[in-house]
């Protein structure tokens, strides 16, 4: 019987799209192509999800292999809730799972600093009774050992848990530590695919 939902955060309650807020914010198709490649795309990137680096150290490193300027590539870093917006259709389900009797966690790959930020401007992580990000635990999805820290942390147990991601691998991983998984289509889904899911996946106790 499934007591747990857990939450992947990004493209599945938040938004993380940031090419796209590049392009809306009138970037040439170069200058965006290096954004992703040499920041979001890059091992230094994936160090700093992890915990491994502060986004200092990431900054600096980013700057020495990359084109872009220092001053530009921080300005970047400084973007936090211009690119990670809520996903408002989704997050409606929360209230509706916790007055079903669900218990909330998140699980994300996420720099410490980045969620930080987010956490204090969105209230609704108020609904969660718990999560784990990589960057605080120094493991990322799909790493297994990040699937197990969440289910210690918590006493949870694994076949009491459903696991909703928008990424393939970390779905199959979520599998390996025992739980339910489903992939959510982050790029082209909508509200209506995870409501319809819920109401599916427990019908003796859907949301309301």
């Amino acid at each position: 019987m499934i007591k747990n939902i857990v939450f992947d955060l990004g493209n599945v309650l938040l938004s993380w799209k940031p090419d796209r807020y590049f392009e809306k914010s009138g970037y040439d198709s170069n200058t965006i192509s290096l954004i992703m490649k040499d920041i979001f795309g890059s091992p230094v990137w994936s160090a700093l999800d992890n915990g491994d680096i502060t986004t200092a150290d990431a900054i600096e490193q980013i700057a020495q292999t990359s084109s872009l300027k220092k001053e530009f590539i921080s300005s970047l870093f400084g973007l936090r809730t211009e690119i990670i917006n809520p996903l408002t259709d989704n997050i409606k389900l929360l209230p509706r799972l916790k007055e079903s009797g669900f218990k909330l966690y998140y699980l994300s790959n996420f720099p410490l600093d980045f969620f930080e930020e987010v956490k204090n401007e969105y209230d609704f992580f108020d609904y969660f009774d718990g999560g784990i990000i990589s960057a605080a635990v120094r493991h990322s999805k799909p790493d297994i050992r990040i699937y197990r820290i969440l289910l210690d942390r918590y006493q949870l147990k694994a076949e009491e848990c459903f696991y909703i991601d928008d990424v393939d691998i970390n779905v199959r991983a979520a599998e390996s530590a025992g739980m339910t998984a489903y992939c959510y289509d982050g790029e082209n889904g909508n509200s209506g695919q995870l409501h319809s899911l819920t109401k599916e996946m427990f019908p003796g106790n859907p949301p309301g």
